[in-house]
């Protein structure tokens, strides 16, 4: 994917463009958070930038974390069904369909409030993994900390990479594609054996 859009949105914005970028990429799936921050990053450490790091941080963890309640609300009042049927309407608009909440939500009862800390630091899971939090009635104040604390590691990570690899930058998304994959092999092998637990336990009563 090409990244000259994202490069003009923070050049001309600053701050305020990457906070929109990674705000928006919460709501869109398909806008790679894996390309927006390691390009800040690198951006933050060019000689002649106006940006920081620190400041490129916490613009990209604001709109992240922003962008994860826009998510979180639909959960709490509308409950699955309505999701379900919201996504099946105008999901492929937005990159989401009725599976992929079915997804979230298994994955949320597995691992519990937990599961917004290591949903938010796995592509594919991060955006969506609000919703279930939204239809167990997780707190808000637990759900804001787990999803600040998860989206720091990886908006951080993303960050660091970027400003050290410089105009090599696109690596980061290169590297990252296989390894999040491997992760996200893990949890599913995770989640079955869960099941599997589940059902022997159950036939034992």
């Amino acid at each position: 994917m090409s990244s000259d859009w994202i490069k003009n949105i923070i050049e001309s914005l600053g701050y305020g463009g990457i906070a929109l970028l990674m705000f928006v990429e919460n709501l869109f799936p398909p806008i790679p958070s894996e390309l927006i921050m390691p390009l800040a990053g690198y951006t933050a450490n060019l000689p002649d930038s106006r940006l920081n790091i620190l400041g490129v941080f916490f613009a990209g963890l604001f709109g992240s974390v922003t962008g994860a309640l826009i998510w979180y609300y639909p959960g709490k009042f509308w409950g699955e069904r309505r999701l379900k049927v919201f996504a099946r309407k105008y999901g492929k608009w937005i990159g989401v369909s009725s599976k992929d909440i079915s997804k979230a939500k298994r994955w949320f009862e597995t691992q519990g409030n937990k599961a917004v800390f290591i949903g938010r630091l796995v592509p594919g899971v991060r955006t969506l993994i609000s919703v279930p939090a939204g239809m167990s009635n997780m707190s808000l104040l637990p759900f804001l900390f787990y999803t600040t604390l998860g989206s720091a590691a990886w908006v951080g990570l993303l960050t660091y990479s970027g400003y050290m690899l410089g105009s090599q930058y696109e690596l980061v998304d290169k590297y990252l594609a296989p390894v999040s994959k491997i992760v996200l092999g893990i949890l599913v092998l995770a989640f079955v054996a869960w099941i599997l637990k589940r059902k022997c336990r159950n036939s034992r009563i």
